[in-house]
């Protein structure tokens, strides 16, 4: 499943992760920290939707 930023687009693909920060491929949005920010933009978690295939 893939997350979008309402404010500036960008995507959290949970197949992905984010090594870079810490957070391991597979890990579930539900599952990221209640502090994730955008990478981007850096709003915090309630900012994104799910991606609509």
């Amino acid at each position: 499943m893939k997350y979008v930023c309402d404010v500036c687009g960008w995507v959290y693909d949970e197949e992905a992760g984010l090594p870079e920060k810490g957070i391991a491929p597979g890990t579930k949005f539900e599952d990221l920290p209640e502090d994730f920010e955008c990478d981007l933009c850096g709003v915090d978690k309630s900012n994104f939707s799910k991606e609509e295939e």
